[in-house]
């Protein structure tokens, strides 16, 4: 049997997941990584990407984060994630809506600060619909 390692996913607002996984592939600032027991000690930055759980205790699982901070052990590995939604939850016909406002209020935006807020919308918006 394959060595697990203990998983957890935390948000601001909650724990997402704390289970074991065979292997987890974090999107690290400098690449993704492929983490699994036994792992050399790391604490690294986060860019917006998929992280996928394989060999969960309930399975495989997929998340999208936009950002944050990744702390492995050979025993542990953690994420603390500036935001994040579990793929399987995304609808991809209410995001195409969304993205379609955004990318309006984009273009309407009054000044430079309301156009770089809805950008950043936009480009998370278009990340999520990408991880589908």
């Amino acid at each position: 049997m394959t060595d697990k390692i203990a998983f957890d996913l935390v948000s601001p607002e909650r724990l997402l997941l704390s289970e074991e996984a065979e292997m987890v592939t974090v999107p690290g600032t400098e690449g993704d990584m492929g983490v699994m027991a036994g792992h050399m000690p790391l604490i690294s930055t986060l860019r917006p990407g998929v992280i996928d759980v394989k060999g969960g205790t309930n399975g495989d699982k997929r998340f999208y984060v936009i950002g944050g901070f990744v702390e492995i052990s050979p025993s542990k590995l953690t994420v603390l994630a500036e935001e994040s939604v579990p793929v399987a939850e995304m609808d991809p016909t209410a995001l195409d809506q969304r993205i379609k406002n955004t990318e309006e209020d984009v273009t309407l935006a009054k000044n430079d600060d309301e156009r770089a807020k809805a950008q950043e919308r936009l480009d998370y918006l278009k990340g999520v619909r990408a991880a589908l």
